[in-house]
């Protein structure tokens, strides 16, 4: 089709002015682009080992059964995940990864004019789902350690204000929310606005801090807590996430999800990891001692970068980030730059982390 030939139909304006999403570049990419071999991804936060075998034959035993329609409701990956919170069932829900489930909350609470208030930066969707609901961005600078400024965001509330997202650890920059705070923020936005935790990350913070489905809501009736099996779990092919809530906004978001979002394979593949927990923790473990050690290596070469909590570190180079990224990629490490901000780079397996490091220590230390 010619670049001069007019698109049919009429998008909303809302659609037709919409950013897409960009997720990571592949490794494939950057050797297609660059000319070489052997490149790593660590652009997209994945989980650096393959699924477990468990789930991998939860999987294909699931796939013999995908001419039949899976469980709308997902109950049974449902019910497991509240006898692992010690929650009722009727407060979860499932979606097509956290990101789908705040995709119903978005389309459950966010119409023309209606404020969306979340800090910046943070997760690239928040804007994107703002706008496609013909919301109003109204986002909150960072404190200069990079953390949450919850003071700023209670003094960003308005009568208009009908969601609030907090992602804790942020993404990108890895800095944990106290649940504390939290609860002022939700306090102050009161029940006719909806505070969303994004907690994609939690399995990476410490293991004795906060929990934000603990501490907030079962006393917040106005918070809802997503989260994912896709990062610590590995299943991010599969897409499934799931958000913790008042039964009454749960019964509300889930009259806006897709038919069948969560496919019968996604739903096998989770109960076999959530029957699986002790073999996740210690790949998790593993990728926080991984992530110490490269902190310690990047700080004691010169590299300031908040404390992290996820599975991942952030450089806040600012206008250097994208400079940074593509010097990276073209010795084939591929991550993830923020244009004016800073780079995220995954912790993958020693062996990558280490080619990683390798190829910062050619740049000299950018930032603080």
């Amino acid at each position: 089709m010619s670049t001069t030939e007019r698109t049919p139909g009429r998008p909303r304006a809302a659609v037709a002015d919409l950013p897409a999403y960009r997720p990571g570049r592949d490794a494939q990419q950057a050797e297609a682009e660059h000319g070489i071999t052997d490149a790593i991804k660590l652009a997209s936060n994945e989980n650096p080992e393959p699924p477990l075998a468990a789930v991998v034959e939860a999987i294909a035993a699931a796939a013999t059964g995908v001419n039949r329609y899976a469980d709308h409701r997902a109950t049974p990956v449902r019910e497991a995940l509240a006898a692992r919170l010690g929650v009722d069932a009727a407060c979860i829900t499932v979606g097509s990864g956290s990101s789908g489930v705040l995709h119903q909350i978005f389309s459950t609470y966010v119409a023309d004019g209606d404020e969306v208030l979340f800090p910046w930066r943070s997760f690239e969707v928040y804007p994107i789902y703002t706008r496609l609901a013909a919301g109003r961005q109204v986002d909150v600078a960072l404190t200069a350690d990079l953390g949450v400024d919850v003071d700023a965001l209670i003094g960003a509330l308005t009568p208009a204000t009908k969601v609030v997202v907090v992602a804790t650890p942020n993404n990108p920059t890895g800095v944990v929310c106290p649940t504390a705070d939290l609860a002022r923020l939700a306090a102050a936005a009161g029940d006719d606005t909806i505070v969303v935790v994004d907690e994609a990350y939690r399995e990476f913070a410490p293991a004795d801090g906060d929990d934000a489905v603990r501490d907030l809501v079962g006393i917040h009736h106005n918070v809802v807590v997503t989260r994912t099996l896709s990062k610590a779990q590995g299943l991010a092919g599969l897409r499934l996430g799931y958000a913790i809530g008042h039964p009454g906004v749960i019964a509300d978001i889930d009259k806006v999800a897709v038919p069948f979002a969560v496919n019968a394979l996604a739903q096998a593949g989770a109960l076999a990891a959530l029957d699986n927990a002790a073999a996740i923790n210690e790949r998790v473990a593993r990728i926080v001692a991984e992530r110490t050690r490269v902190v310690d290596t990047l700080r004691a070469a010169g590299w300031w970068l908040p404390e992290p909590a996820g599975n991942f570190v952030y450089l806040p180079v600012g206008d250097a980030a994208a400079d940074l990224a593509l010097a990276l990629e073209r010795v084939g490490v591929v991550v993830r730059p923020f244009a004016g901000d800073g780079v995220r780079i995954t912790i993958g397996t020693e062996a990558e982390n280490d080619r990683m490091l390798t190829a910062l220590a050619s740049h000299p230390a950018v930032g603080r």
